[in-house]
């Protein structure tokens, strides 16, 4: 497990599949604006499921996000588009309605720049988020990301284009904040 201060990665269990489906999947709207494939109705336990257990890939890894004090199933959280050769690849993370606003993003993704930059070696992280996507926004400037720029309408969700906030991290940049030794 990958720990911050409030939260736990963890590798994704059977037992959490049907809570991810259920709160984070069947919310058709969040999902559908929170994910760059259309929503679809995937019965829970099916193995087309985006929460299904799988085998390890090397270009996209899952999570678990645990909430440390209490041991409760909070989210996920993913390392995805992971490209060896440029050693970069995105974030993102969904949190279950009950353990949002707690602070938990930000412990989230410093936990997976501590995967992707000390466990992975990657050079680069980035998030891209709806423009309105305030929280994650927040959560990433205050993990150290760096608000890089605006994609115009390259977003398609529940009906509507939107802009899309594009933030960066560098490992150097992670590396000082850490104070993680190496380069």
């Amino acid at each position: 497990m990958i720990r911050g201060e409030k939260i736990g990665l963890r590798a994704r269990h059977e037992d959490d599949l049907a809570v991810l489906q259920s709160e984070l999947y069947d919310d058709v709207r969040t999902q559908a604006l929170a994910d760059s494939a259309p929503w679809r109705p995937v019965p829970q336990g099916s193995p087309h499921s985006p929460y299904s257990v799988g085998e390890p890939s090397d270009d996209i890894v899952y999570f678990s996000v645990v909430e440390l004090t209490s041991g409760k199933l909070a989210g996920e959280a993913l390392l995805w588009g992971i490209d060896t050769y440029n050693r970069r690849a995105h974030l993102g993370l969904s949190l279950l309605p009950a353990f949002r606003g707690l602070g938990l993003g930000t412990d989230i993704v410093r936990a997976l720049c501590t995967y992707g930059f000390a466990v992975r070696g990657l050079h680069r992280l980035q998030i891209e988020t709806a423009a309105g996507n305030n929280p994650m926004i927040r959560a990433a400037e205050r993990a150290g990301f760096t608000v890089e720029g605006t994609l115009r309408g390259s977003a398609w969700g529940y009906g509507e284009f939107s802009d899309e906030t594009v933030l960066g991290m560098l490992d150097g940049e992670w590396r000082e904040r850490s104070g993680a030794a190496g380069s």
